[in-house]
């Protein structure tokens, strides 16, 4: 979700997906006024738009906190990757706004304290940005007195304990896509028997798991079956016994709850006759020139910014050059652009529902006097010689 995500016969070990990245937490806060480019406590000339656009536009300013762990050793990555993205969507549409950046650590204590202090100098907050941090601050009693854009879902989601009614949660979330994954394969395949076929890692049980529940109430059956992994690599022992049990109960389709390297392995095994399905964990990227004939046929969903370079809504910014880019700190920085394009949108129109194209899918919120809702539709494509094709069962 994520944004987090995480492919030949002889496969390469693949990379944890990065931890609760989709998760950090602070000390005192340090705000100032944040510029495009500089690193956090760099002075800012001329990011302040008072001066300029206030010149042109007599509206006051509105003030964004942007919340972010860009203290800690281990989200700092995450951190800075999405901050990038949100200062590419500020520059482009800046007038009016003044973006301020709260540095914090790892504790969700710390993001307390300076989530306390960013409500008091801003008037909308972004952020925080991790699972725990976001959990601190919406089941510990804090007063969440002006609008706040959480980027990750907080701990425990779906226990059923309400949110504040200004707690907006916008994170990305590979359950999420796993249950929009159910409803495609179900139009595509109704009544289907579906063979889940899962890694042994925490993440691939949760979507392996999130899949199954939503095939279940869609009405259809689905066996699961484990794989033991090490390094990376998938046993062949169990690569093995999948064969087996495909050529034995020739299910209609394949969930996998897999990376893209494990996916090749297991394709390289039993064909590409079953049809398969996956969550943006499977995308193994379009590097030129670098086509995986075991992943052709291979349906998947994933950002617009991810499968969709020529989509409008995702041409007019500029993409990431991180140095330590992947595909999951990629998506914070997709995350990043429309964190503040509806930010943007709800201090333009206080209280409007509304929809829009963003880069990480279609976005419904609804942020007035009762629980703010937010919906992600993310597009449906189909890996096909190296690059992703639409499936014209998404957006």
């Amino acid at each position: 979700m994520c944004a987090p995500i995480e492919p030949n016969t002889s496969v390469a070990p693949v990379p944890q997906r990065a931890p609760d990245i989709i998760a950090p937490v602070i000390p005192e806060a340090e705000v100032e006024t944040m510029p495009v480019d500089a690193p956090p406590g760099a002075s800012v000339p001329g990011a302040n738009p008072r001066a300029a656009d206030l010149a042109v536009d007599s509206k006051p300013v509105t003030r964004i906190g942007l919340l972010l762990p860009t203290r800690s050793d281990a989200l700092g990555p995450p951190a800075g990757a999405l901050r990038a993205g949100f200062m590419a969507a500020y520059e482009r549409d800046r007038t009016g706004f003044e973006v301020n950046l709260i540095d914090t650590g790892d504790s969700p204590q710390d993001v307390l304290a300076a989530y306390s202090t960013a409500l008091e100098q801003n008037d909308i907050v972004v952020g925080p940005l991790a699972r725990s941090a976001v959990s601190a601050i919406a089941g510990a009693g804090v007063a969440v007195s002006k609008p706040t854009i959480a980027l990750n879902h907080p701990e425990g989601r779906g226990t059923g304990g309400a949110l504040p009614h200004k707690l907006l949660v916008m994170g990305l979330s590979i359950e999420d896509e796993a249950r929009q994954v159910a409803q495609w394969a179900a139009t595509e395949h109704p009544g289907a028997r579906a063979l889940v076929v899962s890694g042994s890692s925490a993440w691939q049980r949760r979507i392996a798991s999130a899949f199954a529940a939503q095939w279940k109430q869609l009405g259809n059956e689905s066996q699961t079956m484990e794989l033991a992994a090490s390094n990376g690599y998938l046993s062949e022992s169990g690569i093995s016994q999948l064969r087996n049990r495909v050529d034995a109960e020739q299910p209609t389709l394949l969930f996998t709850a897999l990376d893209a390297d494990q996916l090749r392995q297991v394709r390289s095994s039993i064909g590409t006759s079953v049809p398969a399905y996956g969550t943006s964990s499977v995308n193994p990227g379009t590097e030129p020139g670098n086509a995986l004939a075991e992943l052709d046929g291979v349906r998947l969903l994933d950002l617009p910014w991810e499968v969709q370079p020529d989509h409008p809504a995702v041409m007019v910014y500029p993409r990431w050059n991180g140095s330590r880019r992947t595909l999951d700190l990629d998506r914070l920085y997709a995350l990043g652009i429309d964190a503040f394009r509806v930010a943007r949108e709800i201090t333009l129109h206080p209280g409007a529902p509304f929809t829009m194209d963003g880069v990480t899918g279609r976005l419904s919120v609804s942020f007035g006097d009762g629980p703010a809702r937010f919906e992600r539709i993310q597009p449906t494509a189909v890996y096909q010689g190296g690059s992703f094709k639409p499936s014209g069962g998404g957006q």
